[in-house]
């Protein structure tokens, strides 16, 4: 499939994209947040907007602080420790919204957590109509409370905001049997549903985030980000990761 913008066609109208917040790490400058990396992932990002595609983007904090992470080698109470990482992902997400504003793109941040300097309250309703007024909604904070993963966070926003589907963006290239960093043998999914993942125990997301979306069928489509181009060839169909759905992909898409 060509990747010109200007002859490809979304097959999803309205997505949520899931960034881990070690996506914006520096792997060679050592920066929490790299602005080489950043530029590139926004670019990435400004691509599938200039398809029309609507966009609710979700992204984590483990660059700068993991509650959980925290609260196993550092002391921290796990609660504390999970609202400190919640307010890393406003950082993360108010890093994102500065850069794809400078590329043109409009951009609204919602938090879970008030701080109505710095973003909007998480409103439902206002999240849609932003998206219908083509904005990139980002939604940052998590859920507001501890013990709940940003891929919970993007299950229920995707739910909340009826999303096409969760656009998971990783470090490898879709979803296997067993570790493939590990294992060279490892086979890749093309597709699965969510009952097939459960009987083989596949880690796609944590339980309740995976819970979510078999109770409100939310496809997720698993895909490896560092290959440039990816998020636009994966809104596009072409077939680069793994589809996790109670649908055939030719059902989801058509």
């Amino acid at each position: 499939m060509s990747e010109d913008s200007s002859t490809s066609k979304p097959v999803f109208k309205r997505i949520v994209l899931k960034l881990s917040g070690e996506a914006l790490n520096g792997a060679h400058s050592g920066e929490v947040i790299d602005p080489t990396v950043l530029e590139k992932t926004c670019r990435e990002v400004k691509r599938v907007y200039e398809l029309g595609v609507q966009i609710g983007l979700v992204v984590g904090g483990g660059n700068i602080f993991r509650g959980l992470s925290g609260a196993d080698n550092r002391g921290v109470n796990r609660t504390t420790g999970d609202t400190m990482g919640m307010l890393a992902t406003v950082i993360n997400a108010l890093a994102l919204m500065d850069c794809l504003e400078k590329m043109g793109v409009p951009v609204r941040v919602q938090s879970a957590i008030p701080m109505e300097k710095v973003a909007e309250p998480f409103i439902q309703r206002r999240a849609v109509r932003h998206l219908e007024k083509n904005r990139v909604v980002i939604f940052a904070a998590g859920t507001g409370n501890p013990y709940f993963s940003t891929d919970t966070t993007a299950a229920l926003r995707a739910s909340e905001i009826e999303a096409d589907v969760i656009m998971k963006a990783t470090k490898v290239d879709g979803v296997y049997d067993k570790d493939p960093v590990k294992y060279p043998d490892a086979v890749k999914y093309n597709e699965l549903t969510f009952r097939e993942a459960l009987k083989k125990r596949l880690k796609i997301m944590d339980s309740t985030a995976f819970a979510l979306c078999l109770d409100n069928k939310m496809p997720i489509y698993v895909f490896d980000m560092n290959t440039e181009g990816n998020i636009f060839r994966a809104v596009c169909g072409e077939k680069i990761g793994t589809l996790v759905n109670d649908k055939s992909e030719a059902e989801l898409i058509s």
